[in-house]
């Protein structure tokens, strides 16, 4: 089980923020350019990134990997660290019930399902995942590489 969030409750206004686990990475280890407007956004509550359970152990065993350890430890970070700081800034929600708009990739339906649950804006850079822009625009969430400017 994950630990309890210790992000700041919803802002008035806020939008609900679905990460892919390479944008968490992105976010949260490799201080990827593409992100570097994330952490000012959600540290003033206009996001609030909402994950589940799931996708904090996605993140554990993806921590793991042989082609990813090297590369976190290169940062001079460790699984741990990384997961304590996904921890403080995440909201841990209830998976999302399977909406309307199918990924071709399974292991990525959590995310659109959530996206869609939480009218959120879903970073991803899967293929599988853009290919569903149009209908998840429809579906009130939108998805993206990156934040589009007016975000």
């Amino acid at each position: 089980m994950a630990p309890e969030s210790k992000a700041r409750p919803p802002a008035a206004g806020s939008r609900a923020l679905v990460l892919d686990t390479n944008v968490v990475l992105d976010l949260l280890v490799f201080a990827d350019p593409a992100v570097a407007a994330l952490p000012g956004l959600l540290a003033s509550g206009a996001l609030r990134w909402v994950a589940t359970a799931g996708m904090r152990s996605e993140l554990a065993r993806v921590l793991g990997y042989p082609q990813i350890a090297p590369r976190v430890a290169f940062y001079r970070l460790t699984p741990e660290e990384v997961l304590a700081r996904y921890d403080a800034g995440v909201q841990t929600v209830e998976p999302a019930p399977r909406t309307s708009a199918i990924c071709k990739d399974p292991d990525d339906q959590p995310f659109v399902d959530l996206a869609v649950q939480h009218s959120a804006i879903l970073l991803s850079k899967d293929r599988a995942v853009l290919r569903l822009r149009k209908r998840l625009q429809a579906l009130g969430a939108e998805v993206g590489p990156a934040l589009a400017a007016s975000a």
